[in-house]
């Protein structure tokens, strides 16, 4: 299943490791030294200065403008939708 996070951006579910509010990021000092390290490896995406959250993935970290409730209720709706697609397959018509 894919995720859109706003910005034009889709990600694919499995690859989320952690989807973050933005003010923890930014009131860690552990997190934001994660954060230049991926800076300097040009492996963040999105506009940092207006994000409400941030993803983090295999390979990247996006800034995204989508908050953390609005994401989380996204992910939750692919996942019904797959429980759905399971239930579906031992169906006899």
């Amino acid at each position: 299943m894919f995720i859109h996070i706003g910005d034009g951006n889709v990600i694919r579910s499995k690859d989320v490791i952690a989807i973050i509010d933005h003010q923890i990021i930014s009131s860690s000092v552990i997190m934001g030294e994660m954060m230049e390290a991926w800076k300097k490896e040009k492996k963040i995406a999105g506009p940092a200065n207006s994000s409400k959250s941030v993803i983090v993935t295999k390979d990247m970290i996006y800034y995204t403008t989508v908050s953390v409730p609005t994401l989380k209720k996204r992910t939750s709706v692919s996942k019904i939708i797959s429980n759905l697609e399971d239930y579906s397959e031992g169906v006899i018509p």
